[in-house]
């Protein structure tokens, strides 16, 4: 690993299968114990219930409300601040209930390696 920085770059972004658009922040081989990925989800969309193998999420949420669900939790609202901890092979989803995006880091570890990502809906 060597210092550096990433500049951000608004039209990577790009819409995941899972129903969220995603821009990859850091996401290569010069950090392999993390990721980050800025999540948007749009006003009234909910995501796909999904899980992620022998990786750790988390939801930071900058911007917008909310509602996560994860495991057998209730759902619960979700507001900026709040992080969301998803173990690995845990189901998961999240609602945007606010009327504008809600907009949120994913933190993986390891970093988030799509072959580790199955759908539970399609």
């Amino acid at each position: 690993m060597r210092p550096r920085i990433k500049k951000h770059d608004p039209k990577s972004e790009y819409y995941f299968r899972e129903g969220c658009f995603i821009t990859e922040l850091s996401n290569d081989d010069h950090d392999s114990a993390v990721s980050l990925a800025r999540a948007r989800v749009e006003a009234g969309r909910t995501s796909a219930w999904h899980a992620l193998r022998d990786t750790v999420e988390r939801y930071v949420i900058l911007e917008g409300s909310g509602l996560v669900e994860i495991g057998d939790l209730p759902p619960q609202i979700v507001a900026p601040g709040d992080v969301a901890i998803i173990p690995p092979g845990v189901r998961q989803r999240i609602t945007c209930t606010g009327a504008s995006d809600l907009i949120f880091l994913a933190v993986c570890t390891p970093r988030f390696d799509p072959q580790n990502y199955f759908a539970l809906e399609e």
